[in-house]
């Protein structure tokens, strides 16, 4: 029950600093989505430095749940989703990180597609 505490814990701080970071007055005039850009590559950091440390045994593993899944989760899902491609690599499976990156995407972006247009369609 503790560790589902510091999760909760953990997200509740990355999702208002998502919606904080959604307050800045950031909006590129090419349409760029520079906030969310921003976001998750700042997860994508956070959770590859826990992550190291974690490897090292450096930190201490309710803090690691409280950032990496709770913080992280919370900021942001696409940390996790480099941190795993990024795993897969590191182990030599180039090709299937490839193909978890490219179905990850396509999928991800047909699911909106498929949400909305459903949605639309009730």
């Amino acid at each position: 029950m503790i560790k589902c505490l510091i999760v909760g814990a953990g997200g509740a701080i990355g999702a208002i600093g998502r919606y904080l970071m959604g307050l800045l007055p950031m909006n590129p005039e090419n349409g760029f989505p520079l906030k969310t850009f921003l976001i998750n590559v700042i997860g994508c950091f956070i959770i590859g430095i826990i992550a190291a440390l974690a490897d090292k045994n450096a930190v201490n593993p309710n803090l690691v749940l409280l950032i990496k899944v709770g913080i992280c989760g919370g900021f942001t899902t696409f940390s996790s989703f480099a941190l795993e491609t990024e795993g897969l690599i590191a182990k030599g499976s180039t090709g299937v990180a490839l193909m978890y990156v490219i179905l990850s995407l396509v999928c991800g972006v047909l699911a909106v597609f498929a949400a909305e247009k459903m949605v639309g369609n009730i």
